[in-house]
């Protein structure tokens, strides 16, 4: 297998990352949102062209690739999010993409990858390791990983969010909440909001990122992990990357349930008019749950808004 060079993500990547993000994208708007008494905001990332935050790392990670890199192409593991933000950054580029993805993950996210021109390469989920799915596409093809959340370059475009909340809101946040899988856009907002309280949510029995915050070495998902809604954070563990990067950093971390973040997606819709993915709306699930302590400087990001029309539309049923 050709190997990569590993490196750690820094500020300064973050900085680069959001201006190169910046000239071809507009900011996502910083909406104010009133919860529980508290006039705080919300981060929509829902708007983005992909539907999500995942748009800024892919397209990072591969407009650093070398012309030769760009060549062999890319693979990346992804239930939907990060698929499109690799496929769009690829399409944009002109560089080959292969996506692997379950063959659970939702109608929706597998249609919107294809579209976008990547090939999909599926497993079984539960019962294949897709790490090792992708590790063979990019021994067989020569290609390089685009890793989700464990990736310098991915980290550090997702923290072009938090440069320009920083802008938006006139200085860096109080805190921020965050949607949490594996941890790329928590590591990312840390470095780009260094005085900024970190909040990570997971959903209840997914919460690899707060157990290994706590026990401070990496912790893998149970044998029998729960079901959850939010399809888009089921990682099995977090990377050490991430956890070196948020290890002494991130305020600990929050579980939430299925109908606390329902909850949720109905207040985005009623509130602010905007459709939230469950996985998108688990940060905004604990805020009004009230399972964190909110100011006028609080940020929640909504980091996704692909879901498709019948499962949303039972959500916000009456």
């Amino acid at each position: 297998m050709i190997r990569e060079t590993i490196r750690m993500p820094t500020r300064e990547g973050v900085l680069a990352a959001a201006e190169s993000i910046a000239a071809i994208l507009p900011p996502t708007p910083l909406l104010p949102v009133e919860i529980g008494g508290v006039r705080c905001h919300a981060k929509a990332e829902t708007l983005q062209p992909v539907g999500a935050f995942k748009i800024r790392g892919g397209w990072w990670r591969l407009s650093n690739l070398t012309t030769e890199q760009r060549k062999r192409g890319v693979v990346a593991v992804s239930s939907g999010n990060h698929a499109q933000g690799v496929a769009w950054a690829a399409r944009r580029l002109g560089i080959p993409a292969a996506i692997v993805m379950p063959r659970n993950a939702p109608k929706v996210k597998l249609e919107a990858t294809e579209a976008l021109g990547a090939e999909i390469v599926l497993y079984e989920r539960p019962g294949e390791d897709r790490d090792e799915v992708a590790a063979r596409e990019v021994e067989r093809r020569g290609a390089v990983l685009v890793h989700a959340f464990g990736d310098a370059w991915v980290i550090e475009g997702q923290g072009s969010a938090g440069i320009e909340i920083a802008v938006q809101l006139g200085g860096e946040p109080s805190r921020i909440l965050v949607c949490c899988g594996g941890g790329g856009l928590a590591a990312g907002l840390a470095l780009a909001c260094p005085s900024s309280a970190i909040v990570p949510v997971e959903p209840e029995g997914w919460d690899m990122v707060g157990q290994a915050l706590a026990s401070r070495e990496i912790v893998r998902v149970g044998t029998n992990p729960p079901a959850t809604i939010c399809d888009a954070l089921q990682p099995d563990a977090t990377k050490p990357i991430n956890l070196s990067v948020l290890q002494d950093r991130a305020e600990p971390g929050i579980s939430v349930t299925d109908e606390e973040v329902r909850a949720a997606q109905r207040f985005a819709f009623a509130t602010l008019r905007l459709v939230v993915e469950p996985g998108g709306a688990a940060a905004l699930a604990a805020a009004l749950a009230g399972k964190v302590e909110l100011d006028e400087r609080s940020v929640v990001m909504l980091t996704g808004g692909n879901t498709d029309a019948a499962s949303f539309a039972a959500t916000i049923a009456p």
